[in-house]
């Protein structure tokens, strides 16, 4: 019986998910995910943030640019997140055929 709970106990250690802690961060460091969005009679702000999981951006902005540092990443608009396969480490990803970027509800850092 003993031996049961203790490989119960350890199966549920190793198949528990690790919490999300993504923050935001200030901009200073190029492996963190630094996003530029846009928002109607404002300027463009860029925001960084750390660590894995989904932050919402304000109400009626639009995505410009996101660079990933050492992170993947997705966005969620249209009812779904996008790309479908994730924003690669690295990479700066820009939307040139939205003069006025891509509207989103909230990014995430996988």
């Amino acid at each position: 019986m003993v031996a049961r709970l203790a490989l119960t106990a350890s199966l549920t250690a190793l198949t528990a998910t690790n919490a999300f802690a993504i923050n935001e961060v200030s901009c200073g460091r190029s492996d963190f995910v630094q996003v530029t969005y846009h928002q109607p009679g404002r300027s463009d702000t860029n925001v960084c943030f750390a660590n894995a999981g989904t932050a919402p951006l304000p109400g009626n902005s639009w995505i410009t640019r996101i660079s990933t540092g050492n992170n993947r990443v997705q966005w969620y608009g249209d009812g779904r997140w996008q790309p479908d396969t994730p924003i690669a480490k690295n990479t700066v990803y820009t939307f040139p055929s939205h003069p006025g970027g891509v509207r989103m509800d909230k990014f995430r850092i996988l």
